[in-house]
């Protein structure tokens, strides 16, 4: 072989390999840009968003273990623990040394009543990471729900020596003595649990179910008041306090109590069917009767709610119903005398004696059997087929119904335990407005989101939208992406700048693209654009504006900061806001803006104070109201907290109500 040819060989070899990098590094971003904007997603709940985006990183790079990890999270928070359990599995089996993969597969498996999985995964976080109480309090829950009380008392001991001021493992070892029928100690622990936290709601239930069941009615309404307090919207303390209160012969609140707990819970068997009985015993008989029509909606077979709706059927005068009724229940117990009484005189009210007379000879005869010392018992499977009661005795058919057993819901201690309806909604703002790509309008304004220069962009860049096939932007709420899709459009954006050769048309495409990179919720690169696009036109509104909007995103996502650059970045943003107040005084949507990020950066007082200049502006932005209500509340000013939030409700910001009513009341 000649030297030119060993040469071209070696060159050429260079060459692959260099291309091969190239290919390599590429595709190592593609997959980077994928993760940070469903970490973003992720950090805005918009978790089948997140969930996408970690599919597409998954299938490109599976041997990663972090794009598993935080799918699973997704699906957790979305409910789907089986998925989540598997998704940790693979993480786990990818990278075994991260505890917290241990604890995302343990809360999962909780979620699933698989203690004994959950137990492993806790034990191997502790051997991890030994000093993490929650991990410790988790494993001897698990052991509680597995019966294995010694195993559990032995564990809480060494939470309760190593954290003596952790109130949570004092509550659970008092559940665990009240599993062993211990209620003198559990009551101890309790009380001492109390002491530690006396904010704890759970605690208070806990001690007015032990006060319920010692039929100390007064100190049971007194603890449920206060585990309501707390909170307010737990349906089983309601209907528990409603039993206390119909033992102190407190009608009106135990009826108010009924009523709420099934505004909360619709579905509330106890509560539709002791309802029930309360309006009975009122003289309430109609709306006794749709009560009971509910609870047999769902258990058409329940003979307590069969009988109690015969003789409400029975007394408004609907004898055909009240006999249906009579007879399913007859048919199940031959032998209930009361039953058959009843449907006899129902019988001879409508006619019919011989019917009428073939039940009372019933009753007779039974009468007769057991004066001789013969009497029927309900069989094995008739009593199994009462649900519900833990006494089937129907001549008790007056009485309200408790559980068999009071089932306390356990809060396990975890990162990721709870849903997202239950996630506290103080810091949850309204989003900001800008441009964006498939946006979704909201309340901010009675109609659509319209101003003068986003308008005329959108337009004039329409037309490019057409011939090149991308969608083109309108103004919207950032940070709700229109999906995955958004990052196929950064593409197509990419190929139409690269393939016009007029130079206005490539830079208006520049700031589309930015505006798709921030709908991707990618800040980085839609400020990298934004930026450029500002060199060419410095004086364009719309840049600015978007470029303060997706500054502040970026500001409060990126954790990862150091203080300085933080407070940089923070400066910037706050420097665009300044300018573009500057150059249009009366936008409401840059004030709305503005302010919610002095919120925020929890700079409460400039916040008020610019939503304030907004709503003179237009005075019907219900997020502007909302975003100020938060402000308000946050600074401690509760009463025009309330007003405000009253005020977004009003305007159709229903959310609005909720966080009145939880917060302020709080």
């Amino acid at each position: 072989m000649s030297l030119v040819s060993c040469r071209w060989g070696k060159a050429l070899g260079v060459g692959l390999l260099l291309c091969l990098l190239s290919v390599c590094s590429y595709a190592q971003y593609k997959v980077d840009r994928l993760i940070l904007s469903g970490k973003v997603a992720l950090h805005y709940e918009d978790y089948v968003l997140s969930i996408q985006y970690f599919n597409q990183a998954i299938s490109k790079k599976p041997y990663l273990w972090e794009p598993w990890q935080l799918r699973a999270i997704a699906k957790y928070y979305l409910d789907d623990w089986n998925g989540a359990e598997a998704d940790a599995s693979k993480a786990i089996e990818l990278n075994p040394y991260i505890t917290g993969l241990y604890d995302l597969r343990g809360i999962s498996r909780i979620r699933q009543e698989r203690y004994e999985g959950a137990i492993e995964d806790y034990s191997k976080a502790i051997m991890l990471e030994p000093d993490n109480r929650n991990f410790w309090y988790n494993r001897a829950a698990c052991y509680m729900e597995l019966k294995s009380y010694d195993k559990a008392l032995l564990q809480l001991d060494t939470v309760i020596s190593r954290w003596e001021k952790y109130a949570p493992s004092y509550l659970l070892k008092a559940e665990v003595y009240l599993k062993t029928k211990d209620t003198l100690a559990a009551e101890q622990w309790i009380d001492k649990s109390l002491q530690i936290d006396s904010f704890n709601a759970n605690a208070w239930r806990v001690r007015a179910g032990l006060a319920l069941h010692k039929e100390q009615w007064k100190a049971a309404d007194m603890y449920f008041s206060k585990a309501l307090h707390l909170k307010p919207k737990d349906a089983g303390s309601l209907i528990n306090r409603a039993l206390a209160r119909l033992r102190l012969n407190n009608l009106r609140g135990a009826m108010s109590d009924y009523d709420e707990a099934l505004e909360h819970d619709p579905n509330n068997f106890l509560g539709h069917y002791n309802r029930g009985l309360l309006r009975q015993q009122v003289g309430d008989d109609n709306r006794a009767i749709e009560d009971f029509d509910y609870v047999l909606t769902f258990e058409p077979d329940n003979v307590m709610a069969l009988f109690n709706r015969a003789t409400l059927l029975d007394r408004t005068g609907d004898l055909r119903g009240a006999i249906r009724d009579y007879t399913k229940v007859i048919d199940k117990f031959p032998n209930f005398w009361t039953g058959l009484r009843y449907r006899a005189e129902c019988y001879r009210k409508l006619g019919m004696t011989a019917k009428a007379e073939k039940d009372e000879y019933r009753i007779l005869k039974a009468q007769m059997d057991k004066h001789l010392g013969i009497q029927h018992r309900w069989s094995s499977n008739k009593v199994a087929s009462v649900r519900k009661m833990s006494d089937i005795d129907l001549e008790k058919y007056s009485q309200v119904v408790v559980d068999d057993e009071a089932e306390q819901t356990q809060e396990y201690q975890s990162e990721y335990r709870g849903k997202v309806q239950n996630r506290n909604v103080v810091e949850q703002y309204q989003p900001y407005v800008a441009m964006a790509v498939g946006v979704r309008n909201g309340s901010l304004s009675s109609g659509k989101y319209f101003d003068v220069e986003a308008e005329a962009f959108c337009v004039k860049v329409s037309k490019l939208a057409e011939r090149y096939g991308f969608e083109p932007p309108a103004l919207g709420n950032v940070g709700e992406s229109a999906g995955v899709p958004t990052n196929d459009m950064v593409d197509k954006v990419t190929d139409a700048i690269n393939k016009t050769k007029d130079t206005n048309e490539a830079t208006d495409m520049l700031l589309v693209r930015a505006v798709a990179y921030s709908s991707a919720q990618n800040y980085q690169e839609a400020l990298k654009d934004i930026d450029d696009y500002i060199q060419l036109r410095p004086s364009s509104f719309v840049a600015l504006w978007q470029r303060a909007v997706c500054g502040a995103m970026s500001v409060e996502y990126d954790k990862g900061l150091t203080p300085q650059d933080a407070e940089l970045r923070k400066a910037g943003v706050m420097s665009d806001f300044a300018k573009l107040h500057d150059m249009d005084r009366n936008n409401a949507y840059v004030l709305y803006c503005y302010g919610t990020f002095c919120a925020r950066m929890k700079d409460y007082d400039k916040a008020v104070e610019l939503l304030g200049k907004a709503l003179k502006i237009d005075s019907r932005m219900p997020c502007a109201y909302y975003n100020r209500g938060l402000a308000y509340l946050l600074s401690g000013n509760a009463t025009q907290a309330k007003a405000d939030f009253s005020k977004a409700g009003e305007l159709g910001l229903y959310s609005a109500y909720s966080m009145m009513k939880k917060q302020v009341k709080k």
